[in-house]
């Protein structure tokens, strides 16, 4: 933040509803919680609320990395004429959704009834989706209390997902297939009856937690363990409940078809699994963009080059804005 406001840019960094300082949402049991406020309408209406409370009416650009490249993304998307531009983080634009086309004139085709996650499930070794673990009533408590201790579990996470894990060689999958996405890391795809600290555990068993903290200090990690202690995780894990149930994406098909289409950008880090987590995205840029400028494979970073290597980053956002 400091080196793009150096070269002349205002720079805010959101809480998003559900984590950090937020207020005033719903946070009820997990069956009396109002999920409508986790839509991404509401999150897009969130984001527009707080740029006309700062007193703008334009965005030179909104920025995202991982679950926030999905609400820059949808920024841009749904609202191109107040966000001018989008950089995209480790989480590249799966496009927006497509509708079932010319049903009124053809007979509707049956499916077997199978799922992913039966597939999953079916595998010689089981396994599970993490968005979907993390839509569940037992996730909060299981993240808000790991065996290992907040602080380890939050590191070996970071450290699992990083550069500095050996385990990362990410590749391109061939389609949204059990068999395939059983490919990915198990902090991605689970064992079937373990949950998150239980898989952070048992793959930072052998492994150096101090790598690190060249990148992520015990002082800065501090911050997180501190939040996340005083609020829980369940505000956030919301965002997940929405994401894998279909009732909670139909406001999104107001915009099927549409392409983002203002000038875009993809920034990630070559260690990095999240650009294969949803196989074809990453291989539908430009398709899904009508202004699309490139993809920037950062090296010596995993799924968070921010921080990894922050001065490549920063670079290569300059470059794009410099570029506009």
């Amino acid at each position: 933040m400091p080196a793009l406001a150096d070269a002349g840019y205002y720079v805010v960094a959101v809480d998003q509803r559900g984590y950090g300082r937020t207020t005033g949402w719903d946070d009820s049991s997990f069956e009396e919680t109002d999920l409508s406020q986790f839509t991404m309408t509401s999150l897009v209406r969130d984001i527009v609320i707080l740029v006309h409370a700062l007193g703008y009416t334009k965005v030179r650009c909104v920025t995202g990395h991982d679950f926030g490249a999905v609400s820059a993304s949808m920024c841009a998307l749904m609202r191109p004429d107040l966000f001018q531009s989008v950089i995209m983080m480790s989480h590249p634009f799966k496009g927006s959704p497509k509708l079932p086309f010319n049903t009124a004139n053809t007979k509707s085709s049956q499916s077997d009834g199978t799922s992913i996650h039966e597939d999953l499930a079916n595998l010689p070794n089981p396994r599970k989706h993490y968005q979907w673990d993390n839509s569940t009533p037992s996730a909060a408590s299981q993240w808000d209390h790991p065996q290992q201790g907040l602080k380890p579990f939050l590191r070996g996470y970071i450290h699992l997902k990083s550069a500095d894990w050996k385990g990362n060689d990410p590749h391109q999958l061939r389609a949204w297939e059990a068999s395939e996405l059983a490919k990915m890391p198990e902090y991605y795809i689970m064992p079937l009856h373990s949950s998150m600290p239980e898989v952070v555990a048992s793959n930072m068993r052998n492994e150096d937690s101090s790598l690190t903290k060249r990148w992520l200090s015990d002082a800065d990690l501090d911050v997180y363990v501190q939040e996340w202690s005083r609020t829980g995780f369940q505000g956030g894990l919301n965002w997940y409940r929405t994401a894998t149930d279909p009732q909670w994406q139909k406001d999104m098909e107001l915009f099927a078809g549409k392409k983002i289409e203002v000038p875009a950008t993809f920034i990630s880090g070559a260690q990095d699994w999240g650009n294969h987590q949803r196989p074809g995205a990453l291989e539908s840029f430009p398709e899904t963009c009508e202004d699309f400028r490139r993809v920037k494979i950062v090296e010596g970073a995993g799924h968070w080059p921010q921080q990894e290597q922050p001065e490549k980053v920063t670079e290569e956002i300059l470059r794009f804005l410099k570029s506009l």
